[in-house]
């Protein structure tokens, strides 16, 4: 299994805090900072699946959440909607919601027109990803605060396979994940110990132990993205329990 050992909780949480979300944030909205536009291009690659995913249940059509969605982190520093942003007041992504709902109330078809694919911060939206993880039908009662959680939640799952994947990849055995990927996942057709035993040339006993390291360590790096969108240490838990929620609902 590619890992090391960890460090002891207090001092992870620590290393994670030293650079957490909030201080993304607060370097994106600094205006004498050289590294803001790089810091508010981070926090767009974060959080535009949620926003997209709520412009969309707000009634927008791909090609417009599109553009609404890009619009919208442009002004995130033009307008100064990070001054906003205090660690102490609550989550960062519930002020990104509060944000987005304002943006929409006082947005005009004139402004999509003309500033579509404009503003201060220029990435690059995946369109088939953005409305392939969208995934709502119009019979689905979810409002739209609910697609946001639950989109927010599906972006820091993916977030953590996709370092884990990393992880296996770097250790020259991306392979061993994908076969030990659906454990993770208790999927109805997921191999017997004894056949995946056999496509590993490992033990029984020693894929079980494969498997308890690997959600081990998934439980680890989910801790860790959570630490991201917190302000401190004691509300991992709790953010926990709130993405098990969005998932479910």
């Amino acid at each position: 299994m590619p890992r090391t050992e960890p460090n002891a909780p207090h001092e992870t949480q620590a290393q994670w805090f030293a650079t957490t979300q909030w201080t993304t944030v607060l370097t994106a909205r600094d205006p004498q900072s050289t590294r803001a536009a790089e810091a508010l291009e981070k926090l767009c690659r974060r959080y535009w699946p949620p926003i997209y995913a709520f412009i969309r249940r707000r009634g927008h059509g791909p090609e417009d959440a599109q553009d609404l969605t890009q619009e919208f982190f442009a002004r995130l520093l033009e307008k100064s909607y990070l001054d906003a942003a205090d660690a102490a007041k609550g989550r960062f992504r519930t002020l990104l919601l509060t944000a987005v709902s304002r943006f929409l109330v006082n947005e005009r078809e004139r402004a999509r027109a003309q500033k579509r694919g404009g503003g201060a911060v220029h990435f690059s939206l995946e369109a088939d990803a953005a409305e392939g993880g969208y995934r709502v039908e119009p019979a689905d009662p979810a409002t739209p605060e609910t697609i946001f959680e639950r989109r927010w939640a599906e972006t820091v799952l993916e977030a953590v396979l996709a370092r884990l994947r990393r992880e296996f990849k770097d250790a020259g055995q991306p392979d061993r994940f994908d076969i030990l990927k659906p454990f993770l996942a208790a999927e109805q057709q997921a191999p017997s110990g004894a056949e995946v035993a056999t496509r590993l040339g490992l033990s029984e006993s020693a894929v079980y132990s494969a498997v308890h390291r690997l959600r081990q360590r998934y439980g680890e790096l989910l801790r860790e993205e959570i630490a991201h969108t917190v302000a401190r240490p004691e509300e991992i838990d709790e953010e926990l329990r709130s993405l098990v929620r969005a998932m479910s609902a």
